[in-house]
């Protein structure tokens, strides 16, 4: 599994831990709802910045959403 399919479980996982939909991270992270979707599906990558900024809205490390060990 590459880094952009870890990223897309974990954002997926960590969003639905917090219990928020979609568009309500995207627009905390200041975002589009698309946006949002596209990184969990990889169709996107993340930029550096906003993995730190979608960290930040979740409350968790950014390593976090990088990790591939992360459950």
């Amino acid at each position: 599994m590459g880094i952009r399919e870890v990223f897309a479980r974990n954002l997926r996982r960590l969003r639905e831990k917090k219990k928020l939909s979609q568009e309500a991270l995207a627009h905390e992270a200041g975002v589009d709802r698309t946006y949002i979707s596209a990184l969990e599906r990889s169709v996107y990558a993340a930029t550096i910045d906003m993995v730190e900024k979608l960290a930040i809205v979740l409350e968790v490390e950014p390593a976090t959403l990088l990790d591939p060990r992360s459950e």
